[in-house]
């Protein structure tokens, strides 16, 4: 009976954090497509990055791209 619960909270945590990573993502993606610091050829870059290396390619936009 508890175990079953420990993993029932366990799932909705991972789902949270999951949905949490999966917004971030959307997020960086539109962030740096809408970014007028960035020329086109980098914003293609950077997009690529992002669609490609998924939650890691967005945490490296965040902090090196995004803020330039």
């Amino acid at each position: 009976m508890i175990s079953g619960a420990i993993g029932l909270l366990l799932g909705l945590i991972g789902l949270v954090i999951g949905i949490a990573a999966f917004v971030f993502w959307i997020w960086m993606i539109v962030d740096c497509a809408t970014n007028r610091r960035l020329e086109s050829g980098e914003k293609i870059v950077w997009i690529l990055v992002v669609v490609l290396l998924h939650c890691l390619g967005a945490l490296i936009y965040f902090v090196a791209g995004r803020r330039r």
